[in-house]
């Protein structure tokens, strides 16, 4: 009998996303039936499913209250998530970063405040070169980068709905050298992209015109990104099925900015040898849990 694994997407991107389609063959392959359904679709019978993959729910801080009550729906179904649905929890709010910070982990100097704190904190900044973005959040989305101190950027920042905010000093080097991402399976190193910003911007995202390429993974970043997830796991959080890191670095010093443990574009396209093995890797974990 086969595994079904609902592959949970938004309605934007629903279907098997083309970076996906080598890894979802392969899992078709090894026996798994992989069925893509909108997390948010109200008509989705979840408890028919052995397991949900959380794979292109690129929406879930746009509906956050909503995405956590459908965590708390396969939970109650008995339905388990990959990642697990207590790491979702965990990872789908970046205060985790001041967490991890706190245990050792080279993280972007980060403050945490709430709307109505938002200019005491950045007045302890002023003249810097700060960039303001919501804890539970994505893509960008309602980012601001601005001088600290400058009218225009105070007058953008008092436009921000009510919130809880991560004030971070903007680190230049991404502009210059971009930001790297470590993929991991089962906590195995698989392989590094490096994305860069379109001229003029700072954001990496393909939608903000940002691009990557598979490149080798420096040294110090390598073992920052294993100290990281030995860091998540010291946090209760064991051995997550994917794992993507990203970070910066800084004076042969690696930064971390994510930890990506919910939904992270993986860029298995470009590594169909990774697609495979993530694949198997996955199969392997979905059968212990159909066991059980």
């Amino acid at each position: 009998m086969s595994i079904q694994l609902a592959l949970a997407t938004d309605a934007t991107h629903a279907g098997v996303h083309p970076d996906d389609a080598h890894f979802v063959a392969t899992l078709t392959r090894l026996g798994v039936q992989p069925v893509p359904c909108i997390w948010s679709d109200p008509d989705v019978d979840w408890s028919r499913f052995d397991a949900v993959l959380i794979r292109s729910v690129w929406d879930y801080f746009r509906l956050y209250p909503q995405f956590l009550r459908w965590l708390d729906q396969l939970d109650a179904l008995g339905v388990p998530t990959v990642n697990d649905s207590r790491l979702l929890r965990w990872n789908s709010d970046k205060r985790y970063l001041l967490e991890l910070a706190q245990v050792g982990v080279d993280v972007i100097p980060t403050r945490l405040a709430d709307t109505a704190e938002l200019p005491a904190a950045l007045q302890t900044l002023h003249g810097q070169d700060v960039v303001v973005k919501p804890a539970v959040s994505g893509g960008a989305w309602r980012t601001l980068r601005g001088v600290a101190g400058d009218p225009a950027f105070a007058q953008a920042l008092a436009a921000l709905p009510a919130g809880d905010w991560l004030v971070q000093p903007f680190v230049a080097e991404i502009q210059r050298d971009g930001e790297w991402s470590l993929l991991f399976f089962d906590s195995v190193f698989s392989h590094a992209v490096r994305k860069l910003p379109k001229a003029g911007d700072y954001r990496v995202q393909g939608e903000h015109g940002g691009s990557a390429e598979l490149a080798e993974a420096p040294a110090p970043a390598l073992a920052a990104a294993q100290a990281v997830l030995a860091a998540v796991e010291r946090a209760g959080h064991a051995n997550p099925a994917y794992a993507r890191i990203d970070g910066v670095m800084c004076d042969g010093r690696f930064l971390l900015m994510e930890a990506e443990l919910i939904e992270p574009f993986l860029h298995l396209a470009i590594r169909p040898d990774a697609a495979e093995s993530y694949a198997e890797r996955l199969v392997a974990r979905l059968t212990s849990i159909a066991n059980a």
